[in-house]
């Protein structure tokens, strides 16, 4: 949600302040839901999740992006020298938090990283989309963007522990995975 000195994120960080609009309304949706859960006694527990991939995902993510272009012999924009580290996580294991959340019965408001609790820098992400495609990227370089995280890092040890979270598909496996499922869809 916002730079932080301290890698992976734990829940319990304290943002003072964020650095994007996206971060903001993320930010900002949790305290109206705490704000709620205390008015009426609502059970609502936040789930974040950190840069969700696999089958179906949203065509204008990175990870869709590049496969998308880099199969049809596209340029790719890679803002920045490629050395941002996202934590992507594989939306199997996403979906086990997610069920593991609903059965949750602590405090009625809560808040826990759903993530891979790994990270990898973004110009080895577009080398693992070319090795599982066959195919050399175009790069376009451009420079970053405002607002973007240098690095993005779960601390799961809340989920793992309160919710019994265990995300079992690392990038290696799940990236080959997604790129199956996107050739299969171009046939």
């Amino acid at each position: 949600y916002g730079i932080s000195k301290t890698v992976p994120f734990s829940e319990s960080l304290h943002l003072t302040q964020t650095i994007s609009p996206y971060a903001a309304t993320k930010i900002a949706g949790e305290f109206l839901c705490s704000t709620y859960s205390h008015l009426y006694r609502l059970r609502v527990i936040a789930l974040r999740f950190f840069t969700v991939y696999g089958a179906r995902q949203r065509p204008d993510l990175a990870i869709h992006q590049f496969t998308k272009r880099i199969h049809a012999g596209e340029p790719i924009d890679q803002f920045g020298d490629g050395t941002t580290r996202r934590d992507y996580t594989y939306i199997d294991d996403i979906i086990q938090g997610v069920m593991a959340a609903l059965d949750y019965e602590g405090p009625l408001f809560d808040v826990f990283n759903l993530g891979e609790s790994a990270t990898i820098q973004l110009k080895d992400l577009i080398a693992r989309i070319e090795e599982s495609l066959g195919r050399k990227a175009q790069i376009n370089q451009l420079p970053e963007q405002p607002g973007d995280m240098p690095v993005t890092c779960a601390d799961i040890t809340k989920a793992k522990k309160l919710l019994g979270y265990d995300p079992t598909t690392p990038l290696s496996v799940g990236l080959p995975k997604f790129v199956d499922w996107f050739l299969e869809r171009q046939r």
